[in-house]
């Protein structure tokens, strides 16, 4: 795509002054900016430290008024802007990417693993304005790693079911077990469906377990592929996937479970910023 076609808020960040910093546990963080930038659920953000680097953020939310972006403090650039301070400034721009897509009042099942709550709750809280009843499975190694939970609380026809690796609070185990229990004790089946979707954001691992069990279930499903994203418009490459050739940054995050499973990289590697593959 020629640059000229390109809008200018795409290819250039924007700095604002950070709003807000909440510290959801010792290594994630939530900052809030007093901006809008049109963000749907399940579209990135480009985030640019000066002096640093640009790297992709998944949006936490975007009302119209503010943008909130959740992560993990794990690599180099996510641990100096985890220092940032209100007031400090960050350069966006964006945003990029496809969306969680549903019919109102459709029932969802969201299933949310450690950041990916974040993300999560976006949808949730767009969907439930859809009049849409809500099954979220929020997952984690330990309680203290729950992330949303009580923002989830707060939502119309909602219900939250907690999982945690070590038991330490709700079910002990994987959210997508959860999640399965739940459709075999609902008697779910194709003429009666106990939800209409599955949403799911996290670990690429636990995006295996949910596309297997949606496909196995007869569950059409939307998942959010992460991959080193450069440009976010589709030019440089880095995000493609095997053997499709699709562009996760355009194509994706968010990739239809049939699309997924035709992936043969999906849930065994992905690509560095170099692209060279490395296992998950």
């Amino acid at each position: 795509m020629p640059s000229k076609n390109i809008p200018l808020q795409h290819r250039l960040p924007t700095t604002y002054r950070i709003q807000a910093v909440k510290k959801e546990t010792e290594f994630v963080t939530t900052m809030t900016f007093p901006v809008s930038l049109g963000a749907k659920p399940g579209q990135f953000v480009m985030a640019w430290l000066p002096g640093v680097e640009e790297i992709p953020m998944s949006v936490a939310l975007d009302d119209g008024k503010k943008l909130q972006i959740t992560f993990f403090a794990v690599g180099d650039t996510t641990r100096k802007l985890a220092q940032l301070k209100k007031g400090d400034l960050v350069g966006l721009r964006g945003p990029f990417g496809t969306q969680y897509e549903w019919k109102p009042k459709q029932r969802l099942a969201l299933v949310a693993g450690g950041y990916g709550a974040a993300p999560m709750f976006f949808a949730a809280s767009a969907a439930a304005e859809n009049g849409c009843s809500l099954e979220v499975f929020v997952g984690a190694r330990s309680k203290e790693h729950l992330l949303y939970i009580q923002a989830f609380r707060k939502l119309p026809k909602t219900a939250l079911h907690i999982a945690t690796d070590d038991g330490s609070e709700g079910f002990k185990g994987f959210n997508v077990g959860l999640l399965d229990k739940i459709l075999t004790d609902r008697k779910h089946s194709k003429s009666k469906p106990f939800v209409d979707q599955i949403f799911a954001c996290g670990p690429e691992r636990m995006l295996v377990a949910v596309s297997n069990l949606s496909f196995a279930k007869k569950i059409p499903s939307q998942l959010s592929l992460e991959r080193y994203m450069k440009c976010g418009y589709g030019l440089c490459g880095n995000c493609v996937v095997d053997p499709l050739g699709i562009r996760l940054c355009v194509d994706g995050p968010v990739v239809r479970n049939e699309t997924c499973r035709k992936i043969s990289e999906f849930g065994k590697c992905h690509r560095d910023g170099l692209g060279k593959k490395h296992a998950f």
